[in-house]
This record gives C-alpha cells, structure tokens and sequence, in this order.
C-alpha cells in the first residue's frame, strides 16, 4: 500500500481496480458479468463495486492466498444468514492502516488508556471490531486497557481512578452495552472519549442515533459522543466526532449509489453507500455496502439505515 493523500487517492484507486481486475478471479467475474471495458475505466465513479453479499458466497482475495490465511473476519450475520468472512492476507497491511487513521484523528494510541465494552463481539470468534480494539490496546501498551463484557463495577472504578489521575481513556463499547454501562454508572468525564459502534441486536428498545447520544451524553455530561464506521469486509474505519458525521481515513472514500440503478454513483447526496478502501488490496478494494447514507460535498457521511431486500434487487445479476 503506497503512502495515499486527498491528491493521489483518486489515482490510487484506479490503479488498485485494474490490478485487482486483473488478479481478483470473483471480481473479474463480475466486471466482466457486466461487460465492463477495464481499459476504459478512468473514474472512480465508473468503477464497478462489488456488492457485500459475495462476502457470503465467495472467498474474495487477490492474488493467491496462502493457506491458512493470516486473519479471518467474521461476521455475526442474522438469523438463518449466512456470515461474511473476510479473508486477510497480510495483517501487518491492516495494522498500519488502523494506525494511519486513529493517528489522523486521534492521536497515537499510547496517549490512551483504552477500555473496551463489547459483549456480544467478545462472545463470538472473529469480530474484526475485538481484533481492532486488541490492536489499538497493544499500540498503546497502557497497564489498564481491558475488555468488558459485564464487570461494570470494575469498569467504573478503573474509569473513574484514571479520570482522577487526568489520564486520557479511550472507551470504545457497542451501544446497548454504553447505554446500560450509563444508567448504571452516571459520572463526569472530562478525559474520556467514548466512542460507540452501534449495536442494539435487539438488546434495548431500537433509539436513534441522536437519541443514544443524548442520554450517554447526559449520563456521562460529555458535549459529544463519537461513533466508528467498519464492518468485516473493509480494512479501513471512518470517525465521528460528534452527531453521527463520519469522516473517512485516508485509505478510505464515501461515495454513493442510486437506490434504483446501482451503477449511477456520486460523490454527494443521499442514496446507497458505495465505498472505496485501498487497503483492501488483497481482497476487494471496491464495496457496494447495504447501508444508506448522505454523502456531503466534503466527503464527510451521515448513515441513515440499512437497505431491505426490496432495495436490493438492482444488485441481483451479480451471482457470478
């Protein structure tokens, strides 16, 4: 992965679809189910995204991959589903992208005491967002990272010690776990960054995402809440700071979809999310996600749902 910026992205990722087009046998595939002239491809609108659905079906890489592979993420998918997996190649490549974006917007890691409230992912192997937060506490190497999966008290006596001891903590928890971690354990944070990654799983009444913000920031007296945007099939993250507007990593780029004509995409509006991540270069770089977003003019995204299956007919010639 070449070092990427705002001014080479676009080239980068150009250069990434033909070298996948050419190295990538489910991808070519499909380029070539829709009769998709790679020469002519010069836009990154015009490149065709694969749809997450083959995480499903299909093993995605590029190139030939070495058995076993170095990671597996796996989703938790929904009853009856089958899960994604996604299979990584080089997981020095995903360690430096997660450190390339937190870097960008956080600052290193070993700033942070981070502590982790994620039952449902721990409960279960393969969670890319554990891998993640595993990775982010050994970046930092602080004594009091840990996971949570229900010591609340324990939880809140560590926050509440490194609060006193103005040490900066990063709390990342799943949302139904934050909100019940809340009204069990209301405090003033003044050093703490709590970043939520969504969840409910049916775990609590379904809230918005503004809503979720105001309690936590009511119950913690914080000015804002920060979300992350991952998933299984992408190696690249995007942040919020506050009220759900995302900002991508560098190695990441929101674009967006007509819900009607999965192959009309912008670079603004509201629609289908459609996102590039070019450190995806060993699986597929190029994702047609289920997720339905506004895209603003400075790249910066709101996400507004998900898809259901009526909306996701456009995409059904691509069982390759």
């Amino acid at each position: 992965m070449v070092d990427i910026s705002a001014d080479n992205f676009n080239e980068a990722g150009l250069n990434l679809f033909k070298h996948q087009y050419n190295n990538n046998a489910i991808y070519r595939k499909y380029c070539d189910a829709l009769r998709i002239n790679a020469d002519a491809v010069n836009d990154v609108c015009n490149i065709p995204y694969l749809p997450i659905s083959f995480f499903k079906t299909h093993t995605v890489t590029t190139g030939i991959m070495e058995s076993p592979a170095a990671l597996v993420f796996e989703s938790s998918g929904t009853t009856g589903e089958a899960a994604s997996r996604h299979y990584i190649t080089d997981a020095g490549l995903y360690e430096r992208s997660l450190l390339h974006g937190f870097v960008q917007y956080y600052g290193p890691p070993a700033d942070y005491a981070i502590l982790a409230l994620l039952p449902s992912y721990l409960e279960r192997g393969n969670s890319s967002l554990v891998y993640m937060a595993k990775t982010l506490m050994q970046m930092s190497g602080h004594a009091d990272n840990g996971f949570y999966i229900n010591e609340w008290g324990q939880l809140a006596t560590v926050i509440r010690r490194l609060e006193a001891e103005g040490q900066k903590i990063l709390l990342l928890g799943v949302t139904f776990a934050l909100l019940d971690f809340a009204d069990k354990y209301p405090m003033a944070l003044q050093h703490t960054v709590v970043m939520e990654t969504g969840g409910m799983k049916g775990r609590r009444e379904e809230l918005t995402r503004t809503e979720v913000h105001d309690i936590l920031k009511d119950r913690w007296q914080l000015s804002g809440i920060h979300s992350e945007y991952g998933m299984t099939e992408l190696l690249s993250q995007a942040y919020s700071p506050a009220d759900g507007i995302f900002k991508c990593t560098a190695t990441m780029k929101a674009l967006v979809r007509d819900i009607n004509d999965p192959f009309d995409i912008s670079m603004s509006g509201a629609g289908a999310l459609n996102v590039i991540d070019v450190a995806n270069v060993n699986s597929c770089a190029f994702i047609a996600t289920d997720d339905l977003a506004r895209i603003a003019r400075d790249g910066t995204f709101e996400v507004l749902g998900r898809m259901d299956h009526s909306l996701l007919r456009g995409c059904s010639l691509m069982a390759v």
